[in-house]
């Protein structure tokens, strides 16, 4: 199986996605916007199915949250999953949720020993329910979650591990979280298993707050910058297994050639990555 680059389907992107498949290779679909929806979008999800490979990716089940993943949301993905056969679903590592209160936000919960064993528990219901694990997704986060004893790639690595999911590595999350703290990105990759790594997303962001005390706010509504493709780049030379690259963009649409453009630099770069790779091992 070779990488394969593809976007997040968006209904402001439909047609240019849908005029353009020769030059994607995948969609990523929100679950949740086809949960308890008319069966008239199902039957259309299917259709997409049908002329694309298609993966679904879930934001409301919260499996790092303190209490259980509510089995409605479980249900929802684990019937959706059944009807379109997606190549394979998704979740955030995020807190959002506690005390009966949805706070309607992927929220970094304290990396904790605890919190793992809490977010264990939930990928162990789910996977259950839906017949096959998630994989899951770093987030990006604009405070260090207090309470904290363990770092990010310490967590994310030991959550993993444990788990036995696969990882969605999000670059720009990477990048954001990165900067806003003051790390090094390419040290964050060094402490993963880039083995677990199976997919990946790309985004772009803007700065905000004033100067001095600036945060990288991870909005999905701008360009993949620079740096991500870098990082893209290194993940591509340090693992042997195939990834699906997915570009997310929530507004602010551009033109679809854009896009693609967007599309074809994410290719360069898991193309020079397999380069090194191969130069190394020669």
């Amino acid at each position: 199986m070779k990488d394969r680059v593809g976007l997040g389907w968006r209904p402001e992107l439909a047609a240019g996605i849908l005029a353009n498949l020769a030059r994607i290779d995948i969609v990523e679909v929100i679950a949740d916007d086809y949960f308890g929806a008319p069966h008239r979008m199902r039957r259309s999800l299917k259709t997409l199915a049908a002329q694309v490979p298609v993966t679904l990716h879930g934001v409301a089940l919260g499996m790092a949250s303190s209490v259980r993943v509510p089995h409605k949301l479980v249900d929802h993905m684990a019937r959706l999953v059944g009807e379109v056969q997606p190549e394979f679903w998704s979740e955030h590592l995020a807190f959002v949720r506690g005390d009966g209160i949805e706070i309607g936000h992927l929220t970094a919960p304290p990396r904790t020993l605890r919190t793992i064993e809490g977010t264990l528990k939930n990928l162990d219901i789910a996977r259950a329910a839906v017949g096959m694990a998630p994989h899951v997704e770093n987030i990006a986060t604009l405070i260090d979650p207090p309470g904290s004893t363990l770092s990010e790639p310490e967590w994310l690595a030991e959550t993993i591990r444990a788990a036995k999911c696969d990882l969605l590595l999000d670059l720009h999350n990477v990048h954001a979280n990165a900067a806003n703290f003051g790390q090094s990105p390419a040290g964050f990759l060094e402490a993963l298993p880039l083995d677990r790594v199976s997919t990946i997303h790309l985004a772009g962001g803007k700065w905000i707050g004033p100067e001095g005390s600036r945060r990288l706010l991870d909005d999905h509504l701008h360009d993949v910058p620079d740096p991500v493709y870098t990082l893209l780049e290194t993940v591509a030379a340090r693992t042997m297994r195939p990834l699906t690259v997915i570009l997310e963009r929530d507004g602010e649409y551009p033109e679809i050639e854009s896009l693609l453009s967007q599309l074809d630099r994410a290719r360069a770069a898991l193309a020079r990555g397999r380069a090194q790779s191969a130069a190394l091992a020669a």
